[in-house]
């Protein structure tokens, strides 16, 4: 069964920023409860599929299963199926520490939010901060990309 075990950080300054390692996404959803995410991604001309369950109450380990899909039918699914609007973001891969973080500085209704995830091994895994990271956002639900489809963030 597939899994992710991801933290997620609100972002300072521009430490972070690499414009030698970005990549334009563009992604929706076809379902945005909790309980069942169903993603459409379209980033770097691949796209996937993605459908991610409930993260447990007390970690951040959520099953999560990930297949690739033709890009035009992920164009499809974007433009006529998904939740509008769709989540128009630049991820950033950043090397820190023996880790890759990905940096997401998002556009259109989410403009001016910008994100860093890790994933880990483990829930007990030890992460070395970067400078650029703030805040834990890891179990606030309201800087999901699922929930920022149905509430952008220029909205709060």
């Amino acid at each position: 069964m597939g899994r992710e075990i991801e933290r997620r950080f609100l972002v300072n300054g521009e430490g972070w920023r690499q414009p030698d390692r970005a990549t334009p996404f563009r992604q929706g959803f076809l379902s945005t409860v909790r309980e069942r995410v169903v993603r459409v991604r379209l980033a770097g001309g691949q796209a996937t599929l993605t459908i991610k369950g409930p993260a447990r109450e007390s970690g951040f380990t959520r099953p999560e299963f990930e297949y690739p899909i033709p890009a035009a039918d992920a164009e499809y699914l974007l433009d006529h199926l998904c939740h509008q609007p769709l989540i128009e973001k630049t991820r950033y891969r950043i090397p820190w520490q023996g880790l890759i973080w990905e940096v997401d500085e998002f556009f259109g209704e989410n403009q001016g939010l910008v994100v860093a995830e890790v994933e880990l091994k483990t829930e007990d895994q030890a992460v070395v901060l970067p400078p650029w990271v703030a805040m834990e956002i890891t179990h606030d639900h309201r800087y999901s990309n699922a929930n920022l489809v149905m509430h952008p963030f220029t909205r709060w």
